[in-house]
């Protein structure tokens, strides 16, 4: 390997160590309270590190927003060879669920985590999030002109779905599942999507 190409992995690796510091950093403290001088910290460089890679801290931000969803829409799109609609609407739950189960701090980063939402229609960072919500949304009004969910809107009720799962996500991560057996924790959301699934199906 050549000194130009070892300094570019080089380059990629801080890279990559900067990412994973201020994606820790902003979930522990927040988007506004995490600096770029705690991001350098961590890592056990200067700030002026940092800037040699991001304007600053908001541009860091939404990269980090642009690869959490662009990886999220990689497993929504899993789904799309499903041809019936009801069975890929269940499916997705599941895909839902393994992405947060697979990516804690990206899921945290993108669903929990308090953060400025002024450019979300605007900013490219957010458009593979607003395709995976797509995939939703079609898959329910397919799922309303085969017969099902008659009388809803559709809109509202792929809200509904996506905080049910949501919510289902969130309690485990956040271990909030105390009051269960520790060992049967990953068996109750699993059946727990299932009987919702089967509320779904029913409707």
């Amino acid at each position: 390997m050549g000194i130009a190409d070892r300094k570019e992995r080089e380059k990629k690796e801080l890279r990559e160590k900067i990412i994973l510091a201020a994606s820790e950093l902003f979930l522990e403290h927040g988007l506004e309270k995490a600096s770029i001088r705690m991001i350098a910290d961590k890592i056990e460089y200067s700030p002026a590190t940092i800037y040699l890679h991001f304007k600053d801290k908001s541009e860091l931000f939404y990269v980090i927003m642009e690869r959490a969803f662009h990886k999220f829409f990689e497993y929504f799109s899993s789904v799309q060879h499903i041809k019936d609609p009801m069975e890929r609407l269940k499916v997705l739950g599941t895909v839902y669920l393994k992405f947060a189960v697979d990516n804690p701090l990206y899921y945290d980063l993108m669903f929990v985590l308090r953060k400025p939402m002024e450019n979300q229609h605007t900013d490219k960072s957010f458009e593979a999030g607003e395709r995976s919500h797509a995939i939703l949304t079609k898959t329910v009004e397919e799922c309303m002109s085969h017969g099902h969910f008659q009388g809803h809107d559709p809109m509202a009720l792929s809200l509904a779905i996506w905080s049910a799962v949501h919510g289902l996500a969130t309690l485990r991560l956040r271990n909030r599942l105390m009051m269960y057996p520790e060992d049967r924790q990953d068996e109750l959301v699993e059946q727990a999507l299932y009987a919702f699934n089967t509320i779904m199906e029913q409707a």
